[in-house]
């Protein structure tokens, strides 16, 4: 988990990200982000991401700060408010911009946060697949689930799929990767995902585009300050 985590953070880059919603009925929505992250001494990653369209989001951004062994830090600013605040813990599991993804999922959950082990067929046809079960019931109300399953491929380390299980112990919900943007010595970044909620069978994909990697970014770039500009 550590070593899949680690070839996620790169130097630094910027991408377009088209976030598509689809409802139960078929009708879908779009949004347009642009995103731009950097990566910084043990394990830390900033990403400030910016809400380009339609008309009724655009001007929001968030500041997410990824931290390797502390909790996620995360600010969103509300031009309808004009207004910033900080995201608490306790809203990790929810909605991120309505989508069926979760603010957590837009960040790299605390390993800490979990008892992680390999679960029945781990190893096999080049898959670990863990079993990551929060420590505690304030961590389980925080992420929204009980128990988490990830499938991660033997030779590159990389998440294919993620399946997440309610306070009934029931399956809710999946994260399927279904590209990945490769870089040199391993590394690589999600491209295209897509979460499905099995009990409202609403969908959400997350698309990239335009990525540029190795990008000159200042360190001041990721601001609170930045968001409203």
């Amino acid at each position: 988990m550590n070593k899949s985590r680690e070839l996620a953070i790169i130097s630094s880059m910027q991408a377009t990200i088209k976030l598509t919603i689809a409802e139960k009925n078929g009708a879908v929505r779009n949004r347009t982000i642009a995103m731009t992250s950097k990566s910084f001494p043990e394990g830390l990653e900033k990403r400030l991401i910016k809400f380009l369209e339609p008309a009724d989001v655009r001007g929001t951004a968030m500041l997410i700060v990824d931290n390797k062994s502390a909790a996620d830090e995360i600010w969103i600013y509300l031009p309808a408010l004009k207004k910033t605040r900080r995201i608490s813990s306790s809203e990790n599991g929810k909605s991120f911009m309505s989508s069926e993804f979760s603010n957590s999922d837009m960040g790299s959950p605390t390993l800490a946060d979990f008892k992680s082990r390999h679960i029945e067929g781990s190893g096999s046809n080049n898959t670990y697949i863990i079993e990551s079960v929060p420590i505690n019931d304030e961590k389980a109300d925080e992420y929204g689930y009980t128990r988490k399953i990830s499938y991660i491929s033997m030779d590159k380390f990389q998440v294919q799929k993620m399946e997440f299980y309610n306070f009934d112990n029931e399956h809710f919900k999946t994260i399927e990767i279904r590209s990945f943007f490769s870089m040199p010595g391993g590394k690589y970044m999600v491209s295209d995902m897509i979460a499905s909620n099995l009990v409202t069978n609403r969908k959400s994909e997350i698309l990239f585009s335009n990525i540029a990697d190795k990008m000159k970014v200042e360190d001041s770039y990721f601001s609170i300050q930045n968001l409203e500009r």
